[in-house]
């Protein structure tokens, strides 16, 4: 036991031969202060989790990109507002209402009783019943246009309208069609034109360069041009898209991230006003510490707005979301230190505070035995 005492790094000298002195009190307080403060911040940080980001070339291919969408239209009735995808790969997806819900606002901005029906809107159209009501036996003429039912049957307004696009006519004169004098076509406009309209849902695009917007009238494809119709509304060209954007995100699930487009109003100063938000999507996908991993998206915008009361080739009133895909993809995995990590950095704070505090303390000390020898020799001024 004798031999192995020898190994005793920290051996202590005897009681007799410490000096206690008021100066090496106040630096060993001090220092035990500072370690209290720097390991508390230390435990916060190691308590912290962290989000490292990398970049790397997107090698995604033939993906589907997820846009959701909610906004609200105060001035703009249900009926009227269409929303269109188009892209550079040549796709176009025309007045979506499969993944879109809209809901009618009254002036004040409150719902409107769905049961009243909203033209076009099959989520609140009475069609149904209409057609229960009808002859089972009942086949309404088509007045000209293509059917998109293999009997050639037209049997509501909706159907006569669809058939009009179908054929790349104007849908300008609804009163003279039996369906639709029968549903009260104008007589819905005519109570639902000073309506407003929320809309929300989601759309699923191709992940290339494209567009998606709100747009006034029936929007369809003719001679490879992308046609707004309007002529069954008797709309003028008075539309205000004064607008309030609540949610404007990529990715099917909610990463708890605040968009640049979340929240954001705009007031229209005229009727025939065009917004545009110019979108940079970056790709990202998000690792948490469990492993589970969720694909996302970021973007970035900028705005443009215009008149277009000037008239043909002045543009389309409405918002338009025109979106360019960056070919980076940027990875954030959650990250959280180790207890090796957290427990060499006490190591590291408690022994560095130490060290320094004992060399502070020496020259102080050094210092004062100085002094007080030159003061005893009557050498001190």
């Amino acid at each position: 036991m004798g031999s192995f005492k020898d190994f005793d790094a920290y051996a202590r000298p005897l009681e007799d031969f410490r000096v206690k002195t008021l100066s090496g009190a106040t630096v060993t307080l001090l220092s035990g202060f500072i370690i209290l403060i720097l390991l508390l911040s230390e435990f916060r940080d190691w308590m912290t989790v962290q989000i490292h980001p990398s970049i790397e070339v997107d090698r995604g291919r033939k993906e589907k990109l997820w846009i959701n969408i909610n906004a609200t239209f105060p001035h703009i009735p249900c009926y009227l507002l269409s929303i269109d995808v188009m892209d550079v790969a040549g796709e176009h997806q025309n007045d979506i209402d499969h993944s879109m819900l809209k809901t009618r606002l009254d002036p004040a901005g409150l719902p409107v009783d769905v049961t009243r029906g909203a033209i076009g809107e099959k989520h609140d159209s009475n069609d149904d019943e209409i057609a229960k009501a009808k002859d089972p036996n009942y086949c309404g003429p088509c007045y000209g246009g293509e059917p998109a039912n293999p009997n050639g049957c037209c049997n509501t307004c909706e159907d006569v309208r669809n058939a009009y696009i179908a054929k790349g006519w104007s849908f300008d004169s609804p009163d003279t069609m039996e369906q639709c004098r029968r549903e009260g076509w104008s007589q819905k406009i005519a109570e639902q034109q000073d309506e407003g309209c929320n809309i929300h849902g989601h759309i699923e695009v191709n992940k290339v360069p494209g567009n998606f917007h709100f747009a006034p009238g029936k929007s369809f494809q003719q001679n490879h041009m992308h046609v707004h119709d309007l002529h069954a509304y008797h709309a003028g060209s008075q539309f205000d898209f004064t607008h309030t954007i609540h949610q404007l995100s990529f990715g099917k699930e909610d990463v708890n991230r605040i968009n640049p487009l979340d929240g954001v109003s705009k007031t229209a100063p005229e009727s025939a006003h065009m917004y545009q938000y110019f979108l940079k999507v970056v790709s990202t996908n998000n690792v948490y510490r469990s492993g589970r991993e969720v694909p996302s998206n970021i973007y970035s915008v900028t705005e443009h707005e215009k008149s277009t009361a000037a008239g043909f080739g002045a543009g389309l009133p409405g918002v338009f979301f025109n979106f360019d895909i960056s070919p980076m993809l940027i990875t954030y995995t959650e990250y959280k230190k180790p207890l090796s990590h957290f427990l060499t950095d006490v190591c590291a704070i408690v022994g560095g505070i130490f060290t320094v505090a004992g060399i502070i303390n020496s020259f102080v000390y050094t210092a004062e035995k100085t002094l007080k020898r030159k003061m005893d020799l009557g050498k001190a001024n």
